[in-house]
C-alpha cells in the first residue's frame, strides 16, 4: 500500500503503533487489511442465514496477539474468581448477589451502571498476565498499579480498536471501580472478610487528538495483588477472548479450575448452573449447556452431558506440554 493513496485517519493509525522498523505497508497490512478482513467475514456470517460460531473471528495474526509490553505474556486469571461468580454474564444487571460454598462467603453489590461484567473482567485478566510475567522475569518494580496502551489491551483482548471500543473500555473501568465485593476468600494463606472495589481506582494518563484514552493506569484491589504474588493464578486459552457469550466464558473458566490437566471433570448440572452464577432458571441453563456441548468449541475441554444423571462432563482435550505445561507448573496454587 503506497502512502500516498492511505487516508489521513490511516497514517495516522500507523504512525502511532508502527513497530520499530516497520514500513507503512507492513503497518497497513497488521493494522488496517486485517481488520477489514475480519470485518467482512462478520458481515458474511450474519447475512449468510446461518448459525454463527460460539467463537469470534481471530482478529489479528497469532504473532500479533500479544502486543503489550511483555509481548510473550500467556493470558491468564486468579483461581479465586475462576471459582466464585464475582462478575455478571449480563449488563446491566443491578442484583445484588450471595454465594456460600464451603465456608467460603461472597456478596456482589452493583454500582450505578450495574455489575461489572465478564467481558469487563478482561481488564483484570490483562493486568495479571503482565504483572505474572514481570515477577517470572524477575523485574523489580511490579506493584499493583498498573499502566498499560489502551490499544495493546484491545488487541490482546480480541476487540476492534474504533472509537466504540475505547468508548466500552471506559465504561468497563467505571464498572469494576464501582461494583464491591465483601468476601472471606482466603488468600495467601489468610482469611479476613474484607469489602472492595474489582479494581481500587483508574486513571487516563494521556489521550489522542480525538481525545481517546491512549495510556492508562489501574490499580487493583490489595486483596487480588495478594493472590497474584502468590501465584494463584492459572493460565487460560488464548481462545478465551474469542468466546462470544458470557456464559461460554464462565464455563470455560470452570472447566480450566476444576479439570485443568486432568482427564476429566464431572459434575450436576445444578451446581454447576450455582457455580456459573447464571441468574437463568435451570432449565434454561440446562439448554445453553446442551448448546454449548454441541459446538464442541470450548478451548481445551470437550463436554458431554449425561441426561440420565444430569450430570456435565468435561474433557481435556490434550495434555499440555512444554512451555505451558511449565508456567501452570510455576503459577498455580501449590
Amino acid at each position: 500500500m503506497n502512502e500516498q493513496y492511505m487516508t489521513e485517519e490511516e497514517k495516522f493509525l500507523i504512525e502511532q503503533h508502527a513497530r520499530p522498523g516497520e514500513g507503512y505497508k507492513q503497518a497497513y497490512e497488521r493494522l488496517i487489511l486485517h481488520q477489514l478482513r475480519c470485518d467482512n467475514h462478520e458481515k458474511q456470517e450474519k447475512t449468510s442465514g446461518k448459525n454463527r460460531s460460539a467463537l469470534a473471528p481471530a482478529r489479528y495474526a497469532q504473532q500479533d496477539f500479544f502486543v503489550a509490553d511483555i509481548l510473550d505474556a500467556n493470558p491468564k486469571a486468579d483461581t479465586a474468581s475462576m471459582e466464585h461468580p464475582l462478575f455478571a454474564l449480563r449488563a446491566g444487571d443491578r442484583k445484588v448477589r450471595h454465594y456460600q460454598h464451603n465456608g467460603t462467603t461472597v456478596e456482589v453489590r452493583p454500582g450505578i451502571k450495574g455489575l461489572a461484567t465478564i467481558h469487563d473482567k478482561d481488564v483484570w485478566i490483562y493486568c495479571i498476565s503482565q504483572l505474572i510475567e514481570a515477577i517470572n522475569r524477575g523485574y523489580d518494580n511490579v506493584s499493583r498499579t498498573v499502566r498499560f496502551i489502551a490499544y495493546d489491551f484491545l488487541i490482546t483482548t480480541n476487540r476492534r480498536t474504533d472509537g466504540d471500543s475505547y468508548k466500552r473500555m471506559g465504561e468497563s473501568l467505571e464498572r469494576l471501580s464501582e461494583s464491591r465485593v465483601v468476601t472471606n476468600i482466603e488468600t495467601e494463606n489468610k482469611r479476613e472478610r474484607a469489602g472492595f472495589g474489582l479494581i481500587d481506582s483508574w486513571h487516563v494518563v494521556e489521550r489522542d487528538g480525538d481525545n481517546r484514552m491512549v495510556a492508562v493506569e489501574v490499580t487493583l484491589p490489595e486483596w487480588l495483588y495478594r493472590s497474584v504474588t502468590a501465584k494463584h493464578v492459572l493460565t487460560l486459552s488464548r481462545d478465551y477472548f474469542r468466546l462470544r457469550k458470557p456464559l461460554d466464558r464462565r464455563i470455560y473458566e470452570l472447566a480450566r479450575k476444576h479439570c485443568g490437566n486432568q482427564a476429566k471433570w464431572r459434575v450436576k448440572m445444578s451446581t454447576l448452573h450455582t457455580k456459573s452464577g447464571s441468574q437463568d432458571k435451570l432449565y434454561k441453563f440446562r439448554a445453553a449447556m446442551k448448546v454449548l456441548a454441541g459446538t464442541n468449541e470450548l478451548p481445551d475441554y470437550r463436554m458431554t452431558i449425561d441426561t440420565n444423571n444430569d450430570m456435565v462432563i468435561f474433557y481435556a482435550r490434550r495434555a499440555k506440554g512444554g512451555r505451558a505445561q511449565m508456567h501452570d507448573m510455576l503459577n498455580s496454587d501449590p
